[in-house]
């Protein structure tokens, strides 16, 4: 009986329009974002002898926009219509793509850093209208099946997505790389033209103004006590990836003393976890509260970032790797889950505003100054730290602990 009903509603994810679409679209905007995660990566690390501040550099101007542009995307996506929002954000994208190929082709090295700004500044407005659309047009019974599905795409690219850029890199070149982030961006542009008619009802945003509906967003989360929790949690977090996030090449040549091109492997095992992680999740969201599943990936993240630091081992660095993508999914559902069923629709880009800068200002502050950590203090050093922080970030979910089990004992009641 368990089964056919599990079987039912699989089935009802699937035959979801939106979800269809999404899947399809989030495919092809992958494909772009690791071939340009890699090349650049590579072509940068090529390029200045392998230096510290300027490989950290291309995660600011990845990361620093996401802080700097949330909450206007928010506030706007929340008045704009989400299905006419992303498919111009990710034309846009493309379009800024085939500039930078331009400006390469005419010498300017440097130009590749603008690729990874600009996608990253447009994203801040189709990244939560895509959750608006999912939370207007999934049911809320469905919502936690369907993030799980969502991040085990995610995940399977962890393990594609590294190897696909590498290839990319190495065969073609940083020329071809760029041409086909700009095609992959224009594809899944393509594809969202398939979402449903985006509802009437979204013009009365405009009645209100800017301003006003940027305080309501904050009034919204701070009567919140879930999302303000959260909010912390995600400052810790923030901080603590920020401080490892730019160096992972150098744990790989540094530590390891592998060539930085191994980086694949480590990011294969992390996605393989992913994936795997992500069916086990499923079973185990139905009975958990969200808070408590992020909790949970939280602690064996610390855990991890210790074990990272310390060892010197290619196989015990890559099982590390491969538990730390085993529970990640227990944090990606559990901060999408709390909230999607937290917040209303109608404030979905404003919170997404909000409580991303919490985790991507806290995350550029230590990454703008984790090249020049790396040079004073060891990678020990900053793996151990990385993993105190997360444990700090747990404890800011220990208040909700409490809630979450009042509220399970009501609903078995």
């Amino acid at each position: 009986m368990e089964t056919t009903k599990s079987d039912m509603t699989l089935g009802a994810l699937f035959r979801n329009r939106v979800i269809q679409t999404i899947l399809l679209s989030t495919f092809f905007l992958q494909i772009g974002i690791w071939v340009r995660n890699y090349s650049i990566l590579l072509f940068v690390v090529e390029k200045t002898n392998e230096n510290a501040v300027a490989v950290s550099l291309i995660s600011v101007a990845e990361f620093a926009p996401i802080f700097l542009f949330s909450f206007i995307g928010g506030t706007f996506a929340d008045r704009w219509r989400p299905k006419r929002t992303m498919i111009w954000c990710d034309f846009l994208s493309a379009i800024s793509i085939f500039v930078v190929l331009l400006a390469l082709v005419f010498g300017s090295w440097k130009a590749i850093f603008f690729a990874t700004l600009v996608s990253s500044i447009l994203s801040q407005f189709s990244q939560p209208s895509g959750m608006k659309l999912f939370k207007l047009h999934v049911r809320e019974e469905l919502i936690q099946m369907g993030m799980s599905i969502y991040q085990t795409l995610f995940a399977l690219f962890m393990i594609l997505g590294p190897v696909i850029g590498t290839f990319v890199y190495q065969r073609y070149g940083i020329d071809a790389a760029i041409a086909i982030m700009g095609v992959a961006f224009l594809l899944s542009a393509g594809i969202l033209f398939l979402l449903p008619a985006d509802y009437e009802v979204e013009e009365k945003a405009e009645k209100t103004t800017i301003t006003q509906e940027m305080k309501a967003g904050f009034s919204y989360v701070l009567n919140s006590r879930p999302l303000t929790m959260l909010g912390g949690c995600f400052a810790a977090a923030g901080l603590a990836l920020g401080l490892t996030q730019p160096l992972a090449v150098f744990l790989v040549t540094e530590k390891l003393g592998l060539p930085k091109e191994q980086l694949q492997w480590l990011m294969a095992a992390f996605g393989a976890g992913m994936i795997l992680g992500g069916g086990l999740t499923v079973g185990l969201a139905k009975k958990t509260p969200p808070q408590i599943l992020l909790a949970l990936g939280m602690a064996i993240n610390a855990i991890v970032f210790m074990m990272l630091g310390f060892s010197e081992v290619f196989w015990l660095t890559l099982t590390v790797q491969f538990i730390a993508g085993l529970f990640m999914p227990c944090i990606h559902i559990g901060i999408n889950t709390m909230i999607l069923k937290n917040t209303e629709a109608d404030f979905i880009g404003r919170v997404n505003g909000i409580l991303n800068p919490m985790f991507m200002g806290t995350m550029v502050i230590t990454m703008t100054a984790s090249g020049w950590l790396k040079e004073k203090f060891s990678l020990v050093a900053m793996y151990e730290t990385t993993a105190l922080l997360f444990i700090i970030g747990v404890l800011f979910l220990v208040p909700l602990f409490k809630g979450a089990a009042v509220l399970k004992k009501s609903e078995e009641v």
